[in-house]
């Protein structure tokens, strides 16, 4: 009787869980890093210039929403280039943070169009309810800039600098209370220092985020 055995195949069908992010291309991190820049310039610029909250139905609120909205795109053109390229980790909690956050942006974009084109409803029970979402997807923002951090799957400044432009809503909204008179000027250049500055990274260094191309 032998008492020799014979080691079990490996399995091929189980993935590992240390496994990489899918091969991401550059270019739909270039994409994001367009976006991202434009569309933080283009409200930084109408903050700046307008204020963060003109009076209701006026065209200087128009115009500061709307830009509001393009920044808000260029967030889910971000998180769409984070879960690509498994900034926050691979597994299914990671993607599932990320997809909640592409649900709260797109509740906030909503909030930013009725901001900008329906003032009737302000006083409305639906309005108030929609427009936490604004606030809720910055913080979201902001819980991800962490993590990237954290993680180390973004390498030099596309690893550090999402913390800095997604402290936004954590700097400005204290400002909005404690020195009103400014907020659109802190904001604005919050968004310059941040935001539109991630995007130049990300447009200029989309290796940064472990992209190839093919």
């Amino acid at each position: 009787m032998s008492l020799s055995t014979t080691p079990a195949p490996a399995r091929t069908d189980v993935s590992s869980p240390l496994e990489a992010a899918p091969r991401a291309s550059t270019h739909p991190v270039r994409r994001a890093g367009i976006a991202v820049s434009a569309g933080s310039l283009s409200w930084a610029v109408a903050c700046a210039a307008l204020g963060t909250t003109p009076p209701a139905g006026t065209w200087q609120a128009l115009v500061v929403n709307l830009t509001a909205f393009a920044f808000q795109g260029g967030l889910v053109f971000l998180v769409a280039a984070q879960m690509r390229t498994g900034a926050i980790g691979t597994g299914r909690l990671a993607r599932g943070l990320l997809h909640v956050e592409h649900a709260l942006l797109a509740v906030a974009m909503v909030s930013s169009l009725m901001w900008a084109l329906t003032p009737s409803l302000y006083d409305t029970g639906f309005f108030f309810v929609i427009d936490l979402f604004w606030p809720l997807s910055m913080l979201g923002m902001a819980a991800i800039g962490v993590r990237i951090a954290i993680a180390g799957r973004w390498k030099g400044a596309a690893r550090f600098w999402p913390v800095v432009a997604e402290s936004w809503a954590p700097v400005t909204v204290p400002t909005a209370f404690l020195l009103p008179s400014i907020t659109q000027y802190v904001g604005a250049a919050h968004l310059l220092v941040g935001y539109v500055a991630l995007g130049v990274v990300l447009a200029l260094r989309p290796e940064l985020t472990g992209a190839r191309d093919a």
